[in-house]
């Protein structure tokens, strides 16, 4: 089975523009494709992992990945998929932003001469000037088309600000600018991304002719790729010291049993012939799966040391062996408790097990919340240092582990 046939069977594509061209450029290694980034934050996210993989494949393939980081289109925000308008940051954070998820990606993609590249789209887009801009490509983009677009139709409920309005003409104008002076013939997406990448592929065409061979492959991200990057309200991120390698771990060893095949089909490197194989898995052989599927990308991203550990620790939480040395813990300074004391919420919030005290109220309020075994039904609860001996070990939900230790 070659690579175009590959990405079909792992339920990866949604859409292609000239398909034939695209199966026989992927297959023969021919094709220079680009996948943007915007840096919203410090670190990569598990959603991130279907682009992640896919540039991994086309490259081992024998195809030339750019990872766009989006300096420039970052600062205006994608209105894809949101209600609400995008945080603006500054420069200097959209700078560290992209250095993070570049640290990142290299865990996946062989940059170097004559490899992958990562380019920074600030590079062009804040040099532009708007009213040349205008005159260039303004002419190639139907307003009427443009508001029918699916990644404007949840903002104009709520109401599209003119800034966000630029996104579809700034992503288009990558793909034009990558064209012309990088050889970049095909770029990649979310399905979400469908109107933006078409905006892109037409305006190559209607500037330089027909016989511009630029083409649009979009990939299954919307429903599975953005479920899969939050749990719990929280993002689920590649770096360790946001996500730790067991939390992470846990995450993937907990998906649904309705979505553990979907994903190992498409973020793993399994041969499909094994996969084919364990489609037919049902009940403890689905948490045989998950767990497969856990270590997997743990190791992706973290290592082989790493996913052993969270795999051991799981286990033995799992089995009701006990608690673990690999068991993600906090430990907690005399400045952490107040009249020697610190209240469940507040170590809730510490621990990383809760984003606020309203949030980690509403668990113990819910019943979602055990330390040391005994169910925690009172938010104003408090632990005096002595309570810490032996370490706290915190339970949310059925299974989410962390351990509270002294300095």
């Amino acid at each position: 089975m070659q690579l175009y046939e590959e990405l079909g069977a792992r339920g990866l594509i949604a859409q292609v523009t000239d398909e034939n061209e695209i199966r026989n450029m992927i297959n023969q290694g021919k094709a220079t494709f680009y996948i943007g980034f915007d840096c919203t934050a410090d670190s990569l996210t598990a959603g991130h992992f279907m682009a992640l993989t896919l540039m991994k494949r086309l490259q081992l393939a024998g195809n030339k990945p750019i990872a766009l980081i989006g300096g420039g289109t970052t600062m205006i925000g994608d209105p894809s998929g949101r209600t609400d308008m995008r945080k603006m940051l500054t420069k200097e954070d959209i700078a560290h932003n992209a250095e993070c998820f570049k640290r990142q990606m290299e865990r996946f993609i062989d940059f170097g001469e004559g490899k992958a590249m990562m380019i920074n789209n600030a590079d062009w887009l804040l040099n532009l000037n708007y009213v040349e801009l205008l005159r260039e490509v303004g002419a190639c983009f139907s307003v009427n088309n443009m508001l029918r677009a699916e990644c404007y139709k949840q903002r104009m409920e709520k109401g599209l600000s003119f800034l966000e309005f630029n996104y579809m003409i700034m992503q288009s104008y990558d793909f034009y600018y990558l064209f012309q002076h990088y050889g970049c013939n095909m770029q990649f997406g979310g399905d979400d991304q469908w109107s933006n990448m078409l905006g892109g592929t037409e305006l190559i065409r209607r500037k330089l002719g027909k016989d511009a061979h630029a083409m649009t492959i979009t990939l299954l991200t919307d429903s599975q790729g953005k479920k899969m990057g939050k749990t719990a309200g929280n993002a689920v991120w590649l770096d360790a010291n946001k996500t730790s390698p067991y939390d992470f771990y846990q995450y993937w060893r907990n998906v649904d049993d309705a979505d553990v095949m979907k994903c190992i089909r498409m973020l793993t490197f399994l041969p499909l012939e094994q996969i084919d194989e364990m489609d037919h898995w049902q009940g403890s052989e689905l948490n045989r799966a998950k767990e497969i599927l856990a270590w997997e990308l743990t190791n992706m991203v973290h290592g082989r040391e790493e996913a052993d550990k969270a795999q051991a620790a799981a286990k033995a939480l799992f089995s009701g062996a006990g608690e673990d040395a690999n068991m993600p813990s906090t430990t907690l300074a005399g400045g952490d408790f107040t009249d020697g004391k610190i209240g469940v919420l507040a170590l809730m919030v510490k621990c990383g097990l809760a984003a606020s005290n309203g949030e980690a109220r509403r668990l113990v309020q819910q019943g979602g919340v055990s330390v040391n075994d005994a169910k925690v039904t009172d938010p104003n609860l408090y632990y005096d240092k002595a309570a810490f001996e032996g370490g706290l070990v915190i339970k949310k939900g059925k299974k989410v582990f962390h351990r509270a230790v002294l300095a």
